[in-house]
């Protein structure tokens, strides 16, 4: 039977007969809005995913270390609780704002990679690619990375019809993003110059640079990165003992080693949410860059495909905007949101699996760490901004709001018993 003939006449009220009508709709996998109930899906469920995992893999070593063991995760969900606003924030801002904060994030940006290299700079573990200022410490390239998107978005949308010719390829996306990936790379954060990579070449393949551009930016960047390896005695170290068929075990194999070991002893099915054995100080930055492989250890299998499967959810929700929305400008900023997120999601676990050397990259999301937390969630909440606004999404988004304030309207209040006069 057709849906309008169950409803019947409460349709025409604000009956149970619309809300069920609505409920239905919701429900349908195809509509208007499915791009930003996607994103906000996936994402949420990401976030608090990241949450319990941080909480398992950081206890022990906040006991070890005489702290409380909820100190980093309470540090962690205080991040996520400044993100929500922010991300919230992010999701109202209209397009074409997003396009008049191009040139202000861009200066700002580069204003807070500067700041490294001043007396508020930070060192960490041989990067140095941190400002601490009252106490608090935050790391400017993650919120570099959200600038560059949005400029280079601007400038690429603007310059489209003419991206066939080298000179407006190369002026002035070069010097710009050349400038930013150079302030990173001298503060010696090689992982974070790889996303920074990621993000300029997806920008420019979904903005329709030819691929004969692509080679020579790809084999410039590929010897910038040969340079950076070359240069540093670690990261060398590193390489060369993952291209090699034997290295120490008690060295530069450590680590990786001790990944594996993770995800092998978990199995199928894991030994548990919270009985990792390797989390005790036995694998390093267990609550960073290879939370992946607590997350195999505890969970197995199951854990480390639905982390997977949302981190899918997202690539279709990016694809999905890409291919709706009219503006060209949206379509090159999600490519790039795209190509960092799961970029860096690929080469985490990548990392985890042995497939690539120990790069430093943590998981989207999932990983500790609070700069990268509430810079991806502005990011993911910007192209939700862009999700509202695909062809007929605003008008879905605003019937379901519509919705839940008429079934609310219209829940039944209790009734008062009637006041009795005393001696009645």
């Amino acid at each position: 039977m057709a849906l309008d003939s169950r409803i019947g006449p409460a349709e025409k009220g604000h009956g149970p007969g619309r809300v069920s009508r609505a409920v239905d709709q919701l429900l349908r996998w195809e509509t208007p809005a499915t791009s930003f109930y996607l994103l906000l899906a996936a994402s949420s469920l990401l976030i608090v995913f990241g949450l319990i995992m941080v909480l398992s893999s950081s206890s022990v070593e906040s006991i070890a270390a005489g702290a409380s063991p909820y100190g980093v995760f309470a540090r962690q969900a205080m991040f996520a609780a400044i993100g929500v606003p922010l991300m919230w924030l992010a999701s109202r801002i209209s397009v074409t704002g997003w396009k008049r904060l191009a040139w202000p994030l861009l200066f700002a940006g580069v204003l807070g990679q500067v700041l490294v290299f001043t007396p508020i700079g930070v060192g960490v573990k041989g990067n140095t690619n941190w400002i601490e200022v009252a106490g608090l410490r935050a790391q400017p390239s993650e919120a570099a990375k959200i600038a560059l998107i949005v400029w280079l978005a601007a400038v690429l949308a603007r310059k489209k019809p003419l991206l066939d010719q080298w000179s407006h390829v190369l002026l002035p996306v070069g010097p710009v993003a050349g400038l930013v990936l150079a302030l990173v790379l001298l503060g010696h954060d090689l992982g974070t110059g790889l996303v920074l990579m990621l993000v300029v070449v997806g920008a420019m393949f979904v903005a329709g640079v030819p691929m004969r551009m692509f080679a020579v930016a790809g084999g410039i960047l590929a010897g910038l990165a040969a340079v950076m390896v070359a240069t540093s005695a670690n990261r060398m170290g590193r390489i060369s003992a993952w291209l090699s068929g034997s290295c120490d075990y008690y060295g530069d194999c450590w680590q990786t080693t001790r990944g594996k070991w993770a995800l092998a002893s978990g199995g199928w099915w894991g030994v548990g949410l919270g009985a990792s054995r390797e989390k005790w100080s036995y694998l390093p930055e267990a609550q960073n860059d290879f939370i992946y492989a607590i997350i195999g250890e505890e969970l197995g299998l199951p854990g480390t495909l639905t982390v997977i499967l949302l981190f899918a959810a997202l690539a279709v929700a990016f694809a999905r905007v890409i291919r709706r929305h009219d503006d060209v400008f949206v379509k090159i900023a999600t490519g790039a949101v795209m190509a960092w997120v799961l970029g860096q999601a690929m080469i985490n676990m990548a990392v985890v699996l042995g497939m690539l050397p120990v790069i430093g990259v943590p998981l989207p999301l999932v990983s500790n760490g609070g700069s990268a937390l509430i810079s991806t969630m502005v990011a993911l909440g910007m192209v939700m901004s862009f999700a509202r606004s695909e062809p007929g999404a605003k008008d879905v988004l605003a019937a379901r709001a519509g919705v839940v304030r008429r079934s609310l309207a219209v829940v039944p209040r209790p009734r008062m018993r009637p006041r009795t006069r005393s001696g009645a």
